[in-house]
C-alpha cells in the first residue's frame, strides 16, 4: 500500500466521520512517523508491513467513533502537543479562550496594589490532561517573566488516572525548574486538601474547567463512541451546575483577598454560573465569549 492508496483507503472507510480526509492524514502521520509535508511529497512511498498494519488498525478504531486523539495519544493545544488517553478530556480549541483570559488576569494581578508577595500561587482544578495549567505557566514566561519567576502551581483532579496524565504532560512539557514549581494532588475539588499542611496557603489564581454539562446531555454526547470520561463531563444535575455549586464556595475560601477565579462553563449555563459566583461573594463577575461568540468562561474576584 502506497501513501496515496492509504489516503484513498482511509477516506473510503470513514464515511461516518465529519473529517475523513483530515482523520486519515493524522492517522497516517502517526503510523509512519512522517510529517504532513513528507506525505504530500512522497505519495508513491510504499508503507512497510508494520506501518500498514498500524494504519489499518487505527482506521478500524476510528470507525467505532473513537476520536483520533485517543488513537494517536496526542492533541495540540495552544501550539503544544499533549499526551491524552481515555482518562481525560481531549483539549478543545475553545478552552484556549481561558488561557487568554488568564494571561490578561495575571497582568492585572501583577499590577494591583494588593499583590505584594514572593509567590504567585496558581491552581489548575480538575486538571485532566493539565493543558490549562501547563500552558498558562509556559505562556507566563513569555508575557510576565516576573510572575513566572514567582509562580508555584498546584494541579488537582479527583481521578488518579487523570492526575497521572497531568503529571506525564508536566514532565514532558515543563522545564526542570518549572516542574519543580508544580504539585499534584488527588482530591474531590479542594476537600481532601483541608488540613494538609503542604497546601495550607491560599491561591492568587484558580483556573478550572470542571464538569458542567447537564447529566442527560452528557450521556447523549457519549452515544457516538467518543469514549471521553463521563466523570469529566457530567455536571451531576439537570442544569449541569451540581459540581459548580460545590466548587465556587470552596474556591472562594481558597483564594487570597484580591485573588481571582476563571472557570469554563460554556453556553450550557454560563449566565447561571455567573449568578452563583455573585451569590458566593465574588465581585467583578464577567462572562467571556469564545472564538465562536458563545459564552465560555466566567471570572470573578475575591474582594
Amino acid at each position: 500500500m502506497t501513501i496515496q492508496e492509504a489516503k484513498t483507503y482511509g477516506k473510503a472507510n470513514l464515511p461516518g466521520s465529519p473529517t475523513p480526509e483530515l482523520d486519515t492524514d493524522v492517522i497516517l502521520q502517526h503510523a509512519t512517523g512522517f510529517d504532513r509535508t513528507h506525505l504530500l511529497l512522497n505519495r508513491g512511498y510504499v508503507l512497510t508491513a508494520e506501518q500498514e498494519a498500524a494504519f489499518a488498525k487505527a482506521i478500524g478504531k476510528r470507525t467505532t467513533g473513537l476520536p483520533v486523539a485517543y488513537i494517536t495519544h496526542e492533541k495540540e493545544f495552544y501550539g503544544r502537543n499533549f499526551y491524552v488517553d481515555e482518562n481525560v478530556l481531549i483539549p478543545k480549541p475553545d478552552t484556549e479562550t481561558l488561557i487568554e483570559k488568564a494571561l490578561e488576569t495575571a497582568s492585572e494581578i501583577e499590577k494591583s496594589k494588593s499583590f505584594n508577595s514572593d509567590f504567585f500561587r496558581i491552581c489548575d482544578l480538575c486538571s485532566g490532561s493539565g493543558c490549562i495549567g501547563i500552558t498558562f505557566l509556559k505562556e507566563l514566561l513569555r508575557t510576565s517573566p516576573g510572575l513566572h519567576e514567582k509562580a508555584e502551581i498546584t494541579f488537582i483532579d479527583i481521578s488518579e488516572s487523570a492526575l497521572k496524565v497531568t503529571m506525564l504532560n508536566a514532565a514532558r512539557i515543563f522545564s526542570e525548574s518549572e516542574n519543580g514549581k508544580a504539585r499534584f494532588f488527588r482530591s474531590d475539588l479542594f476537600e481532601s486538601l483541608d488540613g494538609n499542611s503542604a497546601v495550607d496557603w491560599k491561591f492568587d489564581l484558580i483556573l478550572t474547567n470542571p464538569p458542567y454539562i447537564p447529566s442527560k446531555e452528557a450521556a447523549d454526547l457519549l452515544k457516538d463512541g467518543r469514549s471521553e470520561p463521563i466523570l469529566a463531563l457530567d455536571g451531576l444535575s439537570g442544569d449541569g451546575l451540581g459540581i459548580i455549586r460545590r466548587l465556587l464556595p470552596q474556591a472562594f475560601g481558597r483564594l487570597k483577598k484580591g485573588g481571582k477565579i476563571i472557570m469554563e462553563t460554556g453556553e450550557y449555563n454560563a449566565k447561571e454560573a455567573a449568578a452563583l459566583m455573585e451569590e458566593c461573594g465574588f465581585s467583578g463577575v464577567h462572562i467571556t465569549k469564545d472564538m465562536n461568540g458563545m459564552d465560555r468562561d466566567v471570572s470573578g474576584t475575591k474582594a
